[in-house]
């Protein structure tokens, strides 16, 4: 290993070779610079100087032949040692020469034309792959259309900053790189506002190898002067690469460009306050950071300040509540500087409030004087007042942040649904700092002030945690004591883990009170809460008695939950039952003094303050006070003089409406039938109908207790005020019960009276509802009556019914025709029948209209009924006449007759041929067989179709006559198959037609 003085020398030996350009080489001072070749190419830069062409096609073949020539040389001796990656690209002579020779012709071209940019460029660039190595090119996207925001310009250039390999030490080629330094100072005296020349200049302080006397203070002084020379359209580019270099630096050069660079455009802002957080080669700093974030989310907060990052008010007051976690020390005061600080800062509020609440004598008689005394009011660019100074907000401020203050300002007065967060950042501050006394505390507010079930959880989390942890620590210091502790402190340790555990046993148990609490804050008018809170106390009667008291306090009736009226009804019932466990004795007059109060209550419905009387009877009733119940009943149904009033008009109390509540007058009314008198309970029947009140149900509740009570004509009467009242089809089910009671208390003794309700029943009966009373009507006439009329009224009915209720009605008539008059009677029925019913219930009535032809005899009649229904019966959809018909044909019918049959079938089956009656026809018979259908190929035609169908059919039938088919045409091939068997064929000779 070489010694310091060995290793010395040769670095002196290295520098040595330096500088290379300065002064400029000339052939005088360096005779090498040309040789014989280069002659001719001097003879004509003479003879043409003022020609750009002649200079730079000797500028380029000139470059061209040293690259050539050091591509070779780097090809031969392709192994670097030490003085190689010191000196770099200019390692070797040959290097050292071409740069040399290079900057002859350049600064010789330069005397010409000291204006050309792209002879500087080009010139710079061959000067600085000599000195800062060989550039690495990047791929990058397209080009870009405007220059982006700042923090993704940050982004994107530092990406693409310029990175070299190899490069000159800046120590052994110290005097090579103040050289090119001075080469870009000429080059910006000559073209000093175009900006390429001056990010070209910047990219050389990025450079790892360059001087320190290069990169820091000149680099600065560098960076001012662009800004300085340059548009202010074109800073931006500028400021990119010079806040990139800062960050780079770090320490106070950070500092400094970063806060000059934020009074331009405080889009930055949070960057830099990341950045403060992690300095290089430099202490973070936190409490400057906070401030930043602080005055970042009270802007925000006032709509001045819009982050770019797309952050809100609240999310940048959470990362300034992070910083403060993380820089507690740094960043807030302790708790007795909070606690003093608070103090000062009550007595100020206090103080601007008095201020605030004098009376101000106006300056004029209208008030409007602008201003006649006091200091200047400073104002914004657009002549707004500025903000009053704020030294929380002051970064440059040493004096630490009161983080209570600001979290309860700033925070949680604003945000009072995302406390959550808050709470647990403050707590966590103190925890940070040692104060758990503190911290204990912040939770337990945070926890008694905070209005969700989310911010609960996390605060309570939070607390459970801190907790638990804190018991761990005791635990361990326990079990590992220090050296230095005596049996007192171990003692005192045992002492506080006890009061610790208790403590938090204590919290767990809590948990349900304090989420209690939560969602009451949050609505105190939520009912079911309040039965919950009831429900956690147990059987802890003091506690429950509280709890109602405080709820029936605390809600507004018109604001409350579903069933506030079960307050006071299960409240009252706490008393009547002698507490929750039923130790107590029960307490009838705090019960009673419940419920007389609950009476006054303003609830939201006529029904809650009906339910409240009611259970007040019910009450009396369970004590045995039968009287006591009629009695609050007779108080709740007073009916006062003006009747006239809108049940539903909520402009005036419930208990001016409260006479009309159908559901305190039904339990009133069971009240009287239960232990009142006949007469009692029908004068409040009569009330209730004076009051147009009674549905349905009350009257046949009023009609069955008078036919209870054997008041049989009272009963009807009721019936037929029902009906008077009420339209069909509330009307019919009062008309079914009228009338079956009226039939089954009089029979036939009242024939004509009978007749009469029915009919009045069903001159307005609707057709889909007048069907049961035409069958108990007809019913009626066939018991008593004469069967001529019962016969006219299932006629009545069959034409007055239903659509869909017509079949079963013509179905019953038939019934009732062929016990009275016989088959041959039901004839001209089935005729009309068939003219009435729909097409899909015309095949039913025909197939049974043809049996009974059959039955008569009447064979032809029984055909032509088939004939006539066959129009209504697709084959593939309705098989089943056609097997009846085919069955028919075969027992009873002829050849002629069966392929009459058969030709009906296929005209039928063409007529419903086609492509959606094809599917569906398909889609039933699959699912009637329980099989996919196959699919089928389509006929040729309608007749063949009408073919392929017809020999689907089951069963056995005629088929195609042989001796009479015709021979097939001449020049038409004979099918080879032969005709498929039928099994079920019926062999006719020819003889027997005959």
């Amino acid at each position: 290993m070489p010694s310091v003085a060995e290793r010395s020398a040769k670095l002196q030996d290295l520098s040595a070779h330096f500088p290379l350009t300065l002064p400029v080489p000339t052939p005088n001072t360096h005779p090498h610079l040309l040789t014989i070749q280069d002659l001719h190419r001097e003879e004509d830069l003479l003879r043409n100087p003022s020609s750009f062409r002649a200079w730079w096609t000797a500028i380029q073949n000139t470059r061209d032949a040293f690259n050539a020539l050091l591509k070779e040389e780097r090809r031969e001796n392709s192994s670097l040692d030490e003085s190689a990656q010191l000196l770099g690209p200019l390692s070797t002579p040959l290097a050292r020469r071409s740069l040399q020779c290079l900057t002859y012709i350049y600064e010789a071209a330069l005397v010409q034309f000291p204006g050309s940019f792209k002879l500087w460029k080009s010139y710079l660039q061959m000067r600085m792959s000599y000195i800062l190595g060989k550039l690495v090119h990047k791929k990058q996207a397209g080009g870009r259309k405007k220059f982006p925001e700042m923090r993704d310009a940050l982004e994107e250039e530092r990406e693409s900053l310029e990175e070299w390999e190899g490069g000159l030490d800046g120590v052994i080629g110290w005097e090579e790189w103040r050289a090119l330094v001075a080469t870009y100072e000429r080059a910006l005296m000559w073209l000093p506002k175009l900006p390429r020349l001056w990010m070209m200049y910047f990219s050389l302080f990025h450079h790892p190898m360059c001087p320190p006397m290069i990169s820091h203070t000149h680099a600065r002084r560098t960076f001012d002067r662009a800004l300085r020379t340059l548009p202010p359209s074109l800073h931006s580019r500028i400021w990119v690469r010079y806040l990139l270099w800062a960050e780079d630096k770090g320490g106070v050069t950070t500092v400094s460009v970063y806060r000059r660079y934020l009074v331009v455009d405080p889009n930055l802002t949070e960057h830099y306050a990341s950045i403060l957080l992690s300095l290089a080669d430099s202490a973070p700093r936190p409490l400057e950071a906070a401030k930043l974030l602080l005055s970042l989310a009270r802007k925000a907060a006032r709509g001045e300040y819009t982050s770019p990052e797309g952050k809100s008010p609240y999310q940048l007051l959470g990362d300034f509540i992070d910083v403060v976690e993380r820089f507690s020390d740094e960043v807030g005061l302790d708790v007795a500087d909070t606690v003093q600080s608070n103090e000062a800062n009550a007595k100020a509020d206090a103080e601007t409030e008095t201020q605030n609440a004098q009376p101000h004598e106006p300056a004029s008689v209208d008030g409007q004087l602008v201003r006649v005394a006091g200091p200047a009011v400073p104002v914004s660019a657009d002549g707004k007042p500025l903000p009053t100074y704020d030294e929380d907000e002051d970064p440059l401020s040493k004096r630490k942040l009161n983080i209570e203050r600001i979290i309860h300002k700033d925070g949680l007065e604003v945000y009072k649904d995302q406390a959550g967060r808050l709470w647990s950042g403050l707590a966590t501050y103190w925890i940070k700092r040692g104060e758990f006394d503190r911290a204990n505390s912040t939770f337990e507010a945070g926890i008694a002030s905070v209005l969700t079930v989310r911010d609960f959880t996390q605060i309570f989390d939070a607390y459970v945690q801190f907790t638990e942890s804190l018991l761990s620590a005791l635990m361990a210091s326990l079990e590992e004591p220090d050296e230095d502790e005596d049996e007192e402190d171990a003692k005192e340790t045992e002492r506080e883990l006890d009061v610790k555990m208790k403590e938090f046993e204590a919290l767990m148990d809590r948990r349900p009170f304090l989420l209690n609490d939560v969602l009451l804050r949050r609505n105190p008018n939520d009912v079911q809460e309040w039965e919950k809170r009831v429900a956690l106390w147990g059987e802890d009667d003091d506690r429950v008695a509280e709890t109602y008291t405080k709820a029936l306090e605390t809600i507004q009736p018109r604001r409350a939950t579903a069933n506030f009226h079960r307050l006071y009804i299960n409240f009252a019932r706490f008393y009547e039952e002698g507490g929750v466990s039923g130790a107590a004795e029960p307490d009838l007059d705090s019960t009673r003094k419940i419920l007389e109060k609950a009476t006054k209550v303003n609830f939201k419905t006529v029904e809650d303050l009906a339910e409240i009387w009611c259970d007040w009877a019910e009450m009396e009733l369970r004590q045995g006070n039968y009287d006591e119940a009629i009695r609050v009943m007779q108080r709740a149904a007073v009916i006062p003089k003006n009747t006239k009033i809108n049940y539903h008009d909520h402009s005036l109390p419930i208990q001016a409406r409260l006479f009309k509540s159908l559901k305190l007058w039904s339990f009133y009314v069971d009240l009287e039938e239960s232990i009142g008198t006949v007469e009692s309970a029908k004068a409040i029947y009569e009330k209730i109908m004076g009051l147009k009140i009674a549905n349905a149900q009350i009257i046949v509740n009023y009609a069955a207790f008078l036919e209870e009570n054997q008041y049989w004509e009272d009963s009807f009467r009721i019936y037929e005020r029902g009906t008077e009242l009420f339209t069909f089809p509330i009307s019919f089910e009062i008309w079914n019960i009228y009338l079956s009671k009226f039939v089954k208390r009089y029979g036939g003794s009242k024939l004509e009276r009978s007749r009469d309700l029915f009919e009045q029943a069903l001159e307005k009966c609707q057709p889909k509802a007048c069907k049961p009373l035409f069958l108990m009507y007809g019913k009626l006439e066939e018991d008593y009556g004469l069967a001529k009329r019962a016969m006219s009224i299932y006629e009545r009915a069959a034409q007055v019914v239903a659509d869909e209720d017509k079949f079963e009605m013509y179905t019953i008539y038939i019934a009732k025709a062929t016990a009275n008059y016989g088959l041959p009677a039901t004839r001209p029925i089935y005729e009309r029948a068939l003219e009435v019913l729909p097409d899909k219930q015309t095949a039913e009535m025909s197939l049974r209209f043809a049996a009974l032809e059959r039955k008569l005899g009447e064979i032809d009649r029984a055909r032509a009924i088939y004939a006539h229904a066959s129009q209504f019966c697709d084959p593939r959809v309705n098989p089943k006449f056609w097997e009846v018909w085919n069955s028919f044909e075969i027992e009873t019918g002829s050849e002629d007759t069966f392929r009459e049959m058969l030709r009906i079938k296929r005209s039928v089956q063409a007529q419903f041929n086609t492509e959606a009656s094809y599917l569906a026809a398909q889609t039933l018979s699959a699912k009637q067989n329980g099989a996919p259908a196959e699919p089928v190929a389509p006929p040729a035609d309608a007749m063949a179709a009408a073919e392929q169908q017809a020999g689907a059919v089951k069963g056995p039938a005629f088929v195609a006559a042989k001796k009479t088919a015709l021979p097939p045409p001449e020049g038409e091939e004979t099918q080879a198959t032969q005709q498929e068997v039928n099994a079920d064929e019926i062999q006719i000779s020819d003889e027997e037609d005959s």
